[in-house]
């Protein structure tokens, strides 16, 4: 029954720094619904995923199951929505691989993030998940991502990289690792920070003839370009770092 179905509140850790008032009229089974995606034994699985639109809750939802030495790779543009969401809950078997490009962009007052979990259960899986969001006006990024590693798996390998570029001093991001390891022999990275487009560089290219606009555009591209470099698909790289480009541009 839907109507035993509670909406999301900032109480939910993963939902702490979302838009809370943009969810209000969504129906609750929207948050029992769920993409499975199973990898089997071996195999390899990639997909780009854009989430645009512009009003409301946009959302997709993925639970991965990666089998013993397969791989996937996940390359996310949010875009769109006043709130866009993506969660991906990952579980990886012994020797397994998971991938994460991921790109949030937005302005005016919107909220776009990327949430995910992943539960390392058996040895000698691999994660590296790399995400960059670009904000400007008053609107909102986040990115939240929780690692899981089990007692018995051993020989992990997980690192997240976080990095914000905030255009207008009223944006925002928010970055939030969470680690719950229980093995012994493990290495479980992470590294966030938060920045302005750099002005060396911006005086750099200016004094040799470059308008402002161009300028914002290939440190920007730069930037960005960061999500999609441990990507092993050219085409996939390629294609979620023009549309993240075309939407930036609708800005100007």
């Amino acid at each position: 029954m839907t109507d035993s179905i509670l909406l999301p509140t900032r109480k939910d850790e993963s939902w702490r720094y979302s838009d809370i008032d943009a969810i209000q009229d969504t129906a609750p089974d929207t948050f029992e619904a769920w993409e499975d995606i199973r990898v089997a034994e071996g195999e390899s699985w990639s997909d780009l995923i854009v989430i645009d639109g512009s009003d409301g809750l946009q959302m997709r939802r993925l639970r991965i199951a990666i089998e013993r030495g397969a791989r996937a790779e996940l390359a996310a543009l949010v875009a769109g929505g006043q709130l866009g969401r993506l969660e991906v809950v990952v579980t990886l078997a012994e020797g397994a691989h998971f991938e994460l490009g991921g790109i949030t962009l937005g302005g005016d007052d919107t909220t776009r993030e990327i949430v995910t979990r992943l539960a390392h259960e058996k040895p000698g899986a691999t994660s590296n998940q790399t995400v960059r969001s670009v904000h400007w006006g008053k609107a909102t990024g986040n990115f939240l991502g929780r690692i899981d590693v089990a007692r018995d798996a051993q020989k992990t390998d997980a690192a997240q990289s976080f990095k914000g570029l905030l255009l207008d001093k009223g944006a925002s991001v928010n970055s939030v690792p969470q680690l719950e390891i229980y093995a012994d022999d493990v290495q479980c990275a992470h590294g966030a920070t938060v920045g302005q487009l750099d002005e060396s560089a911006r005086f750099y290219m200016a004094a040799r003839g470059l308008p402002p606009e161009t300028i914002r555009r290939l440190l920007v591209q730069a930037f960005l370009g960061d999500a999609t470099r441990e990507l092993a698909n050219e085409a996939t790289r390629e294609t979620l770092l023009e549309q993240a480009l075309a939407k930036l541009d609708e800005r100007a």
